[in-house]
């Protein structure tokens, strides 16, 4: 994310222009534009060379008026506070736009994982589930999987919260290994609710989805299953993805005179979802720089990587044929680029609605662990399937009602279901 650019401010910019939309009690916004806890620690690992390195981790949970908090735990370089409240902020608005019984969290540690052994790692996972695990809980707060973590780091974590109070509690983490209570459909939920998404709004355009062309950018565990959702279930073709190649340290575009094949590029790709250049070009793959993506003749955009990538400078580059932007990452448009999407016409579908399939699923996650009773995929995804489509209708009724652009519509659908669950607490007339 570029450095000009503080995502917290970028989230709270967001949400004040909607609480004057909705004429919000000055004091109720003050609680919702800041988080309620904030836990910033140190996490010291014995290396593999036996020195001690240091890591700072993080920790906030934003509102949990409707539920436990919940957000995943990114391992970044980059990671600073304000991304983490950003994101925490952003899940608030996220699991009560899709109206599931949960608060906002998110976590994080500064750091980049692909410099780790395995066991560095799960030193690392395991210290920063003992810095954090009295205030976690599957009725507290319940981290999940972001960028840089996997599902068996979610396992390590769960083995060491269980370890910690004496009591195997699968429900503490989401995103875990299948076999070891994680959920069927998990790895699909994100990206496949991205093009759930898309597809309700190519109905509400009168687009034909088969005619269609997307450019995603990323190429990690959502936008891949964005790609394949795009080419399955729609029926379109993948003009190109791009991915952040970490041996080079910069990002490239993937593209394909015959269109992406997602199938094949899975293939060759690592966990961090970086695309092997070499076979890529083999299979006649033409690499470009990392922000080619943006200007690709497409009419749909799917930025699915990091915040801020389509702001006031790079939204100017988009073609003319796009129609829909489906943002498969958290806060990847920034204020000045969506009022040039307003002015345009173009669509948007903002990313706490676009991407809620994944904290969706990790709600189901929990719900299984609570049961111990574990349903299918076709059950899980239609069910995911359900609740997005559902969820999507509601921001899109607001907006036609209230004629406000879609991110507007969503905070208005997000916010008025937390300030009612704080009215019905007791939160806004009695003591917290």
């Amino acid at each position: 994310m570029s450095q000009s650019i503080n995502p917290f401010e970028m989230a709270q910019k967001q949400f004040d222009s909607v609480a004057r939309q909705m004429n919000l009690d000055p004091s109720i916004a003050e609680i919702l534009r800041w988080p309620i806890r904030e836990y910033s620690f140190r996490i010291p690992v014995r290396m593999d060379d036996g020195s001690i390195r240091v890591f700072q981790g993080f920790r906030v949970q934003h509102n949990d008026a409707r539920g436990p908090n919940k957000g995943g735990i990114r391992f970044h370089p980059a990671e600073t506070f304000d991304t983490v409240r950003a994101l925490a902020m952003w899940m608030t608005w996220k699991c009560a736009v899709a109206d599931l019984p949960l608060g906002g969290g998110k976590g994080g540690v500064v750091v980049d994982p692909s410099t780790l052994s395995l066991r560095e790692k799960e030193e690392l996972c395991r210290g920063w589930v003992r810095a954090m695990w009295k205030n976690l809980g599957p009725r507290t707060d319940v981290p999940a999987p972001d960028v840089g973590t996997t599902s068996l780091m979610m396992g390590w974590m769960m083995d060491e919260y269980s370890k910690l109070v004496g009591q195997y509690t699968p429900g503490v983490f989401t995103g875990k290994p299948i076999g070891s209570g994680g959920s069927l459909g998990r790895t699909e939920a994100t990206g496949f609710g991205v093009i759930y998404t898309v597809r309700e709004a190519m109905k509400h355009l009168g687009i034909d989805p088969t005619k269609s062309v997307a450019a995603i950018e990323g190429f990690g565990n959502v936008a891949q299953y964005a790609a394949l959702g795009f080419v399955d279930i729609l029926g379109g073709r993948v003009a190109c993805v791009s991915c952040w190649d970490h041996r080079a340290k910069k990002a490239f575009t993937y593209s394909h005179k015959d269109g992406v094949d997602p199938h094949f590029l899975m293939t060759i790709v690592d966990e961090y979802g970086t695309i092997d250049r070499e076979k890529a070009e083999q299979a006649g793959y033409i690499v470009e720089d990392g922000g080619a993506w943006i200007a690709k003749e497409a009419d749909v955009l799917i930025p699915a990587a990091i915040e801020g990538h389509i702001n006031a400078e790079t939204v100017k580059l988009m073609s003319k044929r796009v129609r829909i932007i489906a943002e498969g990452a958290n806060g990847p448009v920034t204020p000045e680029a969506d009022e040039y999407l307003k002015q345009n016409g173009i669509f948007d579908i903002p990313d706490f609605l676009c991407n809620a399939g994944g904290v969706t699923c990790s709600y189901f996650e929990q719900v299984q662990n609570d049961m111990n009773f574990y349903w299918s995929k076709d059950e899980i995804l239609k069910r995911l399937d359900e609740k997005i489509t559902s969820a999507f209708h509601d921001v899109l009724e607001t907006s036609l009602e209230r004629k406000a652009y879609m991110r507007d519509a969503a905070y208005i659908v997000a916010i008025t279901r937390v300030v009612n669950a704080m009215e019905l607490r007791g939160w806004l007339t009695g003591s917290f």
